[in-house]
């Protein structure tokens, strides 16, 4: 499960570039290396970088969500 996290993880990066050029400089990187963003490429890219990011979400709950134990603790202190 961790090398499809990780494999997610770097899908989702490159996605994060991509749309933080396409904000910054309007460019997008994955159009201008595929052929444009119509290109059967640049739309199998795409759709991986969205289905990463769902995947990502999936598998960081069931990864760190129930191993994680909340850093405020309960005191039971008995008040006299």
């Amino acid at each position: 499960m961790r090398g499809l996290h990780y494999l997610s993880l770097t899908l989702v990066i490159v996605g994060a570039i991509n749309w933080g050029l396409v904000g910054l400089f309007q460019f997008d990187l994955v159009a201008t290396l595929f052929g444009g963003q119509d290109s059967p490429g640049a739309r199998i890219i795409y759709s991986l970088v969205g289905l990463s990011g769902l995947c990502v979400a999936a598998t960081s709950a069931a990864l760190y969500g129930g191993s994680r134990r909340s850093s405020m603790t309960t005191s039971h202190a008995t008040v006299r």
